[in-house]
């Protein structure tokens, strides 16, 4: 248990600081004094609050074209408008960015003039949400950290695209259109620091290959998978946050091993179709195996036994489950009393 909580606290720990380095990165400002006399220029399109200088508001004016950036702005909000394009020029004296917020727009990838982005050396977040993207953009800015390209249509991710990014934390491909072909055994190459990767809501019907090893948090439900390959999580030994609901997955479909690496904290597989309780790491904590086609809870066959981790002697609190949700499945009541004999720390069970 103690062991448990130290990696929590270190997952935290370590996401916090990720993000407070981010955060300090991103609001560290000059002083009004160092600031050139166009430094207080501000576009007629958007709005310039007095109060945060940094700052430029251009959101929700049915802007077809990005306006010039002044030189002092590092918060740039561009969502909800007609853009199409982002070309290089709008952003030449716009060194100090760090946000750029281009959700609900109307960019394609050939409306991104190359260097664009690249050029915005200093950049950490980038939103490109609900646009018309058929491809994640390339070439990216190396300072990069987060990078939100959801409910696009994105199907494609040309070769060398991450390459360089080795400072990313965080990619969101959700609701795009991912198929299996889009991946290559390097595709994720150079994504040393990723800690969240989320690919729900495409039409994946495998486990992408070769995902980085920091890997923390794994998002891919609603795809079409139907199976994870032997020793999968061997390439991702950190990962604690696993999300497979809506998916295909079947008995004959899981690893020999099923989900017993010691990392996974929480484990979502609610509406596949498993017919049998799956094995489970002793030290998972959260379980979800709702809407699958689970006929019964033998309790010799699911109870993890004592495995040994290399940062602990041995294990002495018995498995570590809490949360254990089954409700819309096959199970007959009652459930086997012996299930609080196996998980002692059961707080919750959905029936």
């Amino acid at each position: 248990m103690a062991t448990t909580v130290c990696f929590i606290i270190w997952v935290l720990f370590t996401t916090d600081t990720v993000w407070t380095q981010s955060v300090r990165q991103a609001y560290e400002v000059r002083e009004p004094e160092d600031w050139d006399v166009d430094d207080y220029d501000c576009p007629r399109e958007c709005f310039c609050p007095p109060s945060f200088p940094t700052a430029l508001y251009c959101e929700n004016r049915g802007l077809k074209e990005i306006p010039a950036i002044p030189s002092r702005i590092r918060y740039l909000y561009l969502e909800n408008n007609l853009i199409e394009t982002i070309p290089e020029k709008p952003f030449e004296n716009a060194t100090q960015l760090r946000w750029i917020n281009l959700n609900k727009n109307k960019i394609t990838n050939r409306g991104i003039e190359k260097g664009a982005l690249s050029q915005l050396k200093k950049l950490l977040f980038l939103f490109l949400e609900d646009n018309e993207l058929e491809e994640v953009p390339a070439p990216l800015p190396r300072s990069l950290e987060q990078l939100q390209l959801a409910r696009n249509k994105v199907s494609k991710i040309p070769q060398g695209t991450f390459s360089n990014l080795e400072n990313l934390t965080l990619l969101d491909l959700q609701h795009n259109k991912l198929l299996d072909n889009a991946f290559q055994r390097d595709t994720f190459k150079g994504l040393k620091n990723l800690m969240q990767l989320n690919m729900a809501k495409n039409a994946l019907r495998n486990m992408p290959p070769r995902l980085p090893a920091n890997t923390m948090q794994l998002f891919l439900d609603n795809n079409s998978i139907e199976g994870i390959p032997e020793n999968y999580f061997n390439v991702i030994p950190k990962v604690a946050f696993l999300r497979l609901n809506y998916n295909r997955l079947s008995d004959t479909g899981l690893p020999s091993r099923g989900f017993d690496a010691s990392s996974i904290l929480e484990l979502q597989l609610s509406h596949n179709r498993l017919t049998k309780f799956p094995r489970i790491s002793a030290f998972l904590q959260h379980l979800h195996l709702d809407h699958n086609k689970i006929k019964s809870v033998n309790i010799s066959v699911i109870c993890p036994t004592a495995t040994l981790r290399a940062d602990q002697d041995a294990f002495i609190h018995g498995p570590q489950l809490s949360y254990l949700r089954l409700d819309g499945n096959e199970i007959k009541s009652p459930i086997p009393m012996d299930l609080m004999s196996c998980f002692k720390l059961l707080q919750a069970v959905i029936i």
